[in-house]
């Protein structure tokens, strides 16, 4: 059997009870970083082998990994934060078990783009989650199709290239299409800055950004 387990945004108190359980009973856990989740593990005092699946190995391991499940063992798949296969490695091997009929199961727990969305201010009605958007082909087609987007958009996006992504967005969206930017969630430097896409652009070309962002972009 593999368990996908949602791991802490930040907040190491952010686990649910369950989880925690399915940790300590699992034969081997696979993570994206060993160093990152051994301080989680280490934290609840959880010791199971741990075994890297992050995405430069996974198409090379998925069909050892399958035959461990086959023959038995049960495991669990962590991520560095938030829910396992949202913008982070999980397709692969889910599909895999599900083709060899292994049962999978996902924990409810932490995504980063949840609590991002709800505290908005914008429509959470209906919206459109975009990962991470391409840095190159593809991306002028995207960004005009996003110009016409009715449902709320939704993006992940990395400090370095978040003021670059806000004023193609004000050039593609237009300077008032209302906008919240969530940096750091669940951490002690947690910020949520609302306002116009222009505003919010603004604001952050006056400062140095850092943390993992979430977008988050009313529709047309």
């Amino acid at each position: 059997m593999l368990y996908l387990v949602p791991t802490p945004l930040g907040n190491l108190k952010d686990i649910t009870l369950r989880a925690l359980e399915v940790l300590q009973q699992v034969d081997l856990i696979l993570c994206e970083d060993t160093r990152t989740s051994s301080k989680l593990l280490q934290h609840y005092i959880i010791e199971k082998p741990l075994t890297p699946y992050h995405q430069h190995n996974e198409h090379k391991v998925v069909a050892h990994l399958a035959d461990q499940l086959q023959a038995g063992k049960t495991m669990a798949l962590i991520t560095d934060a938030g829910t396992p296969g949202i913008s982070d490695p999980a397709f692969l091997l889910v599909r895999e078990c599900i083709k060899q009929n292994i049962r999978v199961e996902c924990l409810p727990g932490a995504a980063a783009f949840v609590p991002a969305l709800v505290n908005s201010g914008i429509p959470t009605n209906r919206f459109v989650f975009e990962g991470f958007l391409p840095l190159k082909k593809g991306r002028q087609t995207l960004m005009k199709k996003l110009a016409e987007e009715e449902r709320t958009i939704v993006f992940y996006e990395s400090p370095m290239r978040l003021v670059k992504t806000l004023e193609e967005l004000v050039t593609y969206l237009g300077s008032d299409r209302a906008c919240s930017v969530s940096r750091e969630l669940t951490k002690l430097y947690e910020e949520n800055k609302r306002g116009s896409l222009q505003e919010v652009a603004d604001y952050f070309k006056s400062k140095t950004v850092k943390g993992e962002i979430v977008v988050v972009v009313a529709g047309c």
